[in-house]
């Protein structure tokens, strides 16, 4: 995989002082036209508002266990 790479760079920079020198000549044909693609898109309507109810909460209680340090000293 390394001699591929090391090949590869040699042979882009050859090409790239032959470009340099005159020896290759790379010009473009047509312009090149790029032009984004439109897009429309619709979502649901949201509507946001308040409204006051009543709501019933559970009481919630809790116990505390035995002191151990105590239960262990006996």
């Amino acid at each position: 995989m390394r001699a591929f790479l090391v090949l590869l760079g040699i042979v882009l920079l050859l090409a790239a002082g032959a470009m340099a020198m005159g020896w290759i000549s790379i010009d473009q044909t047509r312009p090149a036209v790029v032009q984004a693609p439109s897009f429309r898109a619709e979502g649901p309507k949201v509507s946001v508002g308040t409204t006051q109810r009543t709501v019933e909460v559970p009481t919630v209680s809790v116990e505390k266990p035995a002191d151990t340090a105590q239960t262990n000293a006996q």
